[in-house]
């Protein structure tokens, strides 16, 4: 046990993972490399039977809800991280990048017979550029008032699409194909290239392969020259113009990035579901992710990924419970926050930023530099 300060300088008590954290700073190539590949390997056994025994109520497929819930939250909960966790910017209006996802398949594949393949590439380069069009105009506002235009944001996609008769409006679009079936070799009694409509898995190999995509592309962002750019300008913007960092563009490259992550999830979700309408991308879905992405630990991949795990299996574990669920949902979520703010799972950045008490969600931390990252503002103005 470690006692440690929580956001109010209060001091509570919780599991430390420094000497994991020193334990993986000094391990060697082959090391990591092995922990990689088990983690896919455990990834990929998730869908077995005998874990969903317990881990998904009676009744329930097991394989449908990785696929339909939690794979899709952790995607979009790893976009979102992008914009909330590393470069500080407060946006509720998430779905909406995902909405433009689901939308971009459905229209051009049941119109325009597109492929699944062809309609992803489409709609993650339509929800970056939802994201630019976005950010262009708004992300010259901070914390609060950012956070006020992109929930509207969200409110104004949702309605668009219910208003709009080229979508159908609220009876939204059916139809839309699988994607096409690779191969039919199978594994275990899976074909996991096989989309159909009965079997789950291959939807959940299928994002299981682009959360890997996104990991390791976000990864080599986040220690580039980027990624030292969105952590200036979490950690004080001001500051970061000061030394010659162009704020904006990195501020747009992070809503773009993140906005194309949720675009792709959109797709897996219509394509697996076959139809969609606007009821499916209310704003509790941003507020979920959001949740996800704070329960675990803003800015921490690892995290985060914990976070929307949680945030998606637990209101579906316990669905026995009908309405009580929620509210317990709810009361873990305050509990969380109160003796454990800096989430399960936090960067030693977002801890120290915390312990400061200046890491309110309406800034993100802007003000303090966490431990190491002294040098960040002045690497990345070079």
């Amino acid at each position: 046990m470690n006692l440690s300060k929580n956001g109010n300088g209060k001091r509570g008590t919780g599991l430390s993972l420094d000497p994991l954290r020193d334990w993986w700073t000094v391990a060697p190539g082959w090391a990591r490399w092995g922990v990689y590949v088990l983690l896919v390997l455990v990834a990929l056994w998730l869908p077995n039977e005998a874990i969903g025994s317990f881990m998904a109520p009676s009744g329930t497929d097991w394989p449908t809800m990785l696929s339909d819930q939690i794979a899709i939250y952790v995607l979009l909960a790893l976009g979102l991280n992008v914009v909330v966790g590393m470069a500080g910017l407060l946006d509720l209006g998430y779905v909406a990048f995902y909405a433009v996802g689901g939308y971009t398949i459905a229209s051009f594949a049941t119109k325009y017979g597109w492929s699944f393949w062809e309609t992803l590439l489409l709609a993650i380069l339509f929800s970056a550029l939802a994201g630019v069009i976005l950010g262009a105009p708004t992300l010259r506002l901070r914390g609060d008032y950012l956070a006020i235009v992109t929930l509207g944001f969200g409110e104004i996609v949702k309605k668009t699409a219910n208003n709009s008769s080229y979508v159908n409006g609220p009876r939204g679009i059916q139809g839309i194909p699988h994607p096409p079936t690779l191969s039919e070799f199978e594994v275990f009694g899976v074909q996991p290239l096989k989309y159909a409509l009965l079997d789950s898995r291959p939807y959940y190999y299928l994002l299981v392969f682009l959360i890997v995509l996104t990991i390791i592309f976000v990864k080599r962002l986040e220690h580039s020259r980027v990624g030292r750019a969105w952590a200036s300008i979490r950690e004080d913007e001001d500051a970061a113009e000061l030394m010659g960092v162009p704020t904006f563009k990195f501020k747009l490259a992070a809503f773009a990035i993140g906005a194309a992550i949720g675009g792709s999830g959109g797709v897996v979700f219509a394509a697996k579901q076959t139809s969609i309408n606007p009821e499916n991308f209310v704003f509790l879905v941003s507020a979920l992710i959001l949740a996800g992405v704070v329960l675990g630990g803003s800015g921490n991949m690892p995290g985060v990924m914990l976070g929307a795990f949680v945030v998606a299996w637990l209101p579906e574990r316990f669905r026995g419970l009908q309405d009580y669920r929620m509210l317990i949902f709810g009361a873990a979520l305050v509990l969380m926050m109160i003796f454990r703010p800096e989430g399960l799972w936090p960067s030693r950045q977002r801890k120290a930023e915390l312990a400061e008490g200046t890491g309110g969600m309406g800034s993100m931390g802007a003000e303090v530099a966490g431990p190491g990252a002294a040098g960040a503002t002045a690497e990345v103005g070079k």
